[in-house]
């Protein structure tokens, strides 16, 4: 498995042990050890990972989400990771008004440059827009490599930049395009972001040809499980409330739960205790009916949810 490195490096190793595994070495190794003998993991930069997956040289990667798009990568998508969340952004200069839509416009006629590390989502994001059309139809803006260039429309041109993208304008570049969190880096660049590309987040991928391999589709599984386990865990609470016998059905139609809530008698007559899993959103819904109802309320933050249901049609 390729893990990344980089913005996404800690969130992936912290990721990994809430998800039961564990990791030596990750700060002094690009091989780090992992206590799973079927396994093995290398550390990678994300824009290679996607890549590489497809090839087959790894079996399953964690990636951007803008990463899988920009290389255009023929993976098998598996599971949003929901951590590492950018937005890719067209940035302009803060004295420029507008947006991409009506800076094309007022640029016809006058040569457009861009900088980016996603030139080929960027192209996709111009041909889209309503002015690019109207003034250059298909013919697609020229994205400029230092080894090669493609397109045919150079009166926008995209180059492709190997970082401190903010900071082209206004010599090297008109805008930018360029992930961003909080927008911060695009301020202190005097720059504004006038439009969304997309979202990203961290994604598990996997090579489609491990997939049709029986022993690694059964390990792949367990992984998915293991992550799927982790990320509802995080959305949950697992709860114990001691509840009186009159109150107890009236708090079990209040309680949403997985399947149904665990119901025991305790060893006081006329008590119950009703232990059952329900929405971190939810909790604070329900506190009023469990001050009314219920005596002994503990939570849990549980370390893994598991449905363990139709895993084998999700990764199909």
């Amino acid at each position: 498995m390729a893990l990344p490195k980089g913005s996404l490096e800690k969130d992936t190793f912290d990721f990994l042990r809430r998800s039961a595994f564990e990791i030596v070495g990750e700060d002094r190794s690009y091989r780090p050890i992992i206590d799973d003998r079927e396994m093995a993991i290398k550390i990678l930069r994300p824009q290679e990972i996607p890549t590489y997956v497809q090839q087959g040289f790894y079996d399953l990667g964690i990636s951007g989400l803008d990463w899988i798009k920009e290389s255009g990568s023929d993976v098998k998508d598996l599971l949003d990771l929901e951590y590492g969340w950018v937005k890719l952004v067209v940035g302009a200069p803060k004295q420029v008004y507008g947006n991409s839509d009506d800076i094309i416009e007022r640029n016809a006629g006058k040569r457009l440059r861009i900088s980016t590390e996603y030139p080929k989502l960027t192209s996709s994001f111009l041909m889209g827009l309503k002015s690019y059309k109207s003034l250059y139809g298909d013919r697609k803006p020229v994205i400029y490599t230092p080894w090669w260039k493609m397109g045919e429309n150079d009166d926008v041109a995209i180059y492709l930049s190997f970082g401190a993208t903010e900071a082209k304008p206004p010599e090297e570049a008109d805008l930018v395009v360029d992930v961003t969190q909080t927008g911060a880096t695009l301020e202190q660049n005097d720059l504004k972001p006038i439009d969304v590309v997309t979202e990203s987040t961290a994604h598990l991928i996997a090579n489609r040809d491990s997939l049709k391999d029986s022993k690694k589709r059964e390990k792949i599984l367990d992984i998915v499980a293991l992550f799927k386990g982790t990320l509802e865990s995080r959305k949950k609470y697992h709860i114990f409330v001691n509840v009186k016998e009159k109150n107890l059905q009236e708090l079990l139609d209040a309680l949403p739960s997985l399947k149904g809530p665990t119901v025991n008698k305790l060893s006081k007559p006329g008590w119950y205790a009703v232990n059952t899993v329900i929405d971190k959103a939810e909790y604070r819904k329900l506190l009023p009916t469990f001050r009314r109802l219920a005596q002994g309320l503990v939570i849990h933050s549980p370390r893994s949810i598991m449905s363990l249901e139709a895993l084998e049609d999700e990764i199909r």
